[in-house]
Formats: C-alpha cells, sequence, structure tokens
C-alpha cells in the first residue's frame, strides 16, 4: 500500500528561507503519485496561508492544507480538553488565529489556559502576567519545548527558554505539545486522515523528529541536510527506518 508522509520543514524541505536542493522534486514525486502529506513545524507564529505563501515563494508546490503547525495542534488539543474555553496568549498570529477558529475567546481576565508560543515582541509586562495568572490557577500550555531557533545575527531564544522563566517564577511547568510530544504526531494523523502503521516520518533531528515518529509507531526516515549528523546517530538509544542524504534520494 503505497505510504502517507509526516514531512518536517525546517532542515529538510527549508533552510531559513532557501529551498533545499531536490526538495521540490521530492514533492512533485507525492503530487504525481497522488499521496498524501503534511510538512509540520514546531513554530506556531505563522498561518497556514502565511507558511503556503513562503513556500511558495521558492517554488514549491503546497496548499494551506498541506501544512501542519505546533499552533495548530495546541488549539486542536484545547478544543478537545476544553470546549470554547478562555486562554491568556503570549504569541503571534498563527496561535492566535487558530485557536479563534476552534471557539475559544482570548482574555486576560481569569483564563482557563495561559498560552505560550514563540514571539518576537514578548514584554516584561506581558510575562509577569503569565506568571501570576499561571500562580492563580490557569492551566499553562506552550506550543514546542525548543530553547532556541535560528535569527539574523545567531541564534534567539524561543518558546522553551520563555516557559522555563515563567515555570521558574510561578513554581508550575508547562505542558508542551509540539515534537517531541506524540500528541502533536497523532493530531497531524487525524488531520491528514491516516493510521501510523500506513506513515512515514522524514526529519533531519534524531531528538525531535526521529524519537517522535519512533514513538507514535511510524516508520522514520533520517535526512542529513540538516542538525543531525551520520556521525551523532550512534549517541541515541532509537534509530531511524532509513538514513538518507536528503530528500532528493527519496523515491515514494
Amino acid at each position: 500500500m503505497p505510504k502517507s508522509y509526516l514531512i518536517d520543514m525546517d532542515g529538510v524541505i527549508v533552510r531559513g528561507n532557501e529551498l533545499i536542493p531536490g526538495a521540490d522534486a521530492f514533492l512533485d514525486r507525492l503530487h504525481q503519485r497522488q499521496l498524501k502529506f503534511l510538512i509540520l513545524t514546531n513554530n506556531p507564529i505563522y498561518t497556514q496561508v502565511d507558511l503556503q505563501h513562503r513556500l511558495q515563494r521558492i517554488g514549491l508546490n503546497v496548499t494551506t492544507d498541506h501544512l501542519y503547525t505546533s499552533a495548530l495542534a495546541t488549539a486542536l488539543f484545547l478544543k478537545a480538553q476544553k470546549p470554547n474555553g478562555t486562554a491568556f496568549v503570549l504569541g503571534e498570529s498563527g496561535l492566535t488565529e487558530a485557536l479563534h477558529e476552534v471557539g475559544y475567546v482570548l482574555t486576560e481576565h481569569n483564563p482557563d489556559y495561559v498560552v505560550l508560543g514563540e514571539t518576537t515582541s514578548l514584554s516584561y509586562g506581558k510575562m509577569t502576567q503569565a506568571v501570576r495568572l499561571v500562580s492563580q490557577g490557569a492551566r499553562f500550555i506552550a506550543t514546542n519545548p525548543d530553547p532556541n531557533g535560528p535569527g539574523d545575527g545567531g541564534i534567539v531564544p524561543a518558546c522553551g527558554a520563555v516557559a522555563a522563566l515563567i515555570e521558574s517564577a510561578s513554581g508550575v511547568p508547562p505542558y508542551f505539545i509540539g515534537k517531541p510530544n506524540p500528541l502533536m504526531m497523532r493530531t497531524a494523523l487525524r488531520y491528514l486522515g491516516e493510521h501510523s502503521e500506513n506513515t512515514i516520518m522524514v526529519g533531519d533531528r534524531m531528538d525531535t523528529d526521529i524519537r517522535v515518529g519512533t514513538e507514535s509507531g511510524l516508520e522514520t526516515v533520517l535526512v542529513l541536510s540538516g542538525v543531525t549528523t551520520r556521525d551523532m546517530i550512534d549517541r541515541f538509544p532509537y534509530r531511524p527506518t532509513r538514513i538518507v542524504d536528503s530528500v532528493a534520494d527519496l523515491e515514494v
């Protein structure tokens, strides 16, 4: 039976704002065989429309239905846990729009949840407010555990680093939704309408992509076009099903 694909974005399809050579041809092969696929990202900043524009601009044939973010996974989780709830959000439009679409109201007054995502406009006042709300009983959710990410001139603090600050100040740990939480994969599979035994996870990180694929029961493919090098693989207690230099080498 033909397989479906969950494909990490950064390090697999793109590197920063540049296309990884052969990624466009790989996606074209998926289209030609009419295989289902989702491109995944732990980054919750952008909406599906934003990401589609970014990827189409560099030559990738994708629609919004091919894109799945930790913001969407977070929104679906909250909808399942407490339909039509309320949230105080530290994040950008990708997260706030996803929450609105599942019926959540964003508020600063006695919210059910404090939801933290990536943001480039974090203020001390907002962070203090989040700490106080969590301390007063709001449940603490974070979109992804990544402590840092790439930025102009070098790395920048990411969601995991800010979550650690709020946890330290409030004494309450967050529940992370994004990879390597298998919850991200299960919601992505439901979004795709697929089962784990018929799906392949393609990623560039052993500690997130291959781990979450393994724990979710998926076949896994490690590409060496991103973070993980071949020498690093043996440090981990689990192994990918296959290893290739890049998605350009993947036959479908």
